[in-house]
């Protein structure tokens, strides 16, 4: 895997795979979820408020429970710290561990970022939905963890009344 931006992921475009490892060392590849749409969010730090707060929403989403969608957060925190996050918010879906942020960096989710006016860098909250096809149906590059799991539903089931149209 390169640290190469790679090109901006348009809806249709094939989501590149990835085989990254979970918090108890379980890894994880795209091509397992063939057939089932994969929310794909990436976040800056585990335990932290907005970090939090998005992680419990997508944790409670009866919608996107229902609508049968494979939830998996991704972040460059290591094992130990996912394990600890998940551990206390019960959070039930992989936290991915992308040590280095490679694969991060691949999709252009790593760079710099304005926070009340101090330029850093660093992982952006952003968020991928992936298609049973494997391919992007949809892409939040600013994501405003308010009302973030409601569009990501909402997005399924639009997608899902395209393919049924």
């Amino acid at each position: 895997m390169t640290d190469a931006p790679h090109h901006a992921l348009a809806p249709g475009d094939a989501f590149p795979d990835f085989d990254l490892p979970d918090a108890g060392g379980t890894r994880h590849r795209l091509a397992q979820y063939e057939g089932r749409y994969v929310v794909l969010y990436a976040y800056p730090k585990d335990d932290t408020p907005g970090c939090t707060k998005e992680a419990c929403d997508f944790r409670d989403h009866a919608r996107l429970k229902a609508l049968g969608a494979v939830i998996l957060g991704i972040s460059a925190d290591d094992a130990d710290s996912h394990r600890q996050f998940a551990e206390k918010y019960s959070l039930p879906f992989p936290l991915l561990t992308d040590d280095g942020a490679h694969f991060l960096k691949t999709l252009g989710t790593y760079g710099e970022k304005n926070l009340y006016g101090k330029v850093t860098e660093g992982i952006k909250r952003q968020t991928f939905l992936i298609g049973p096809d494997g391919r992007l149906v949809k892409s939040w590059r600013a994501v405003k963890v308010d009302g973030h799991a409601d569009a990501v539903a909402g997005a399924i089931e639009a997608d899902q009344a395209k393919a049924g149209a």
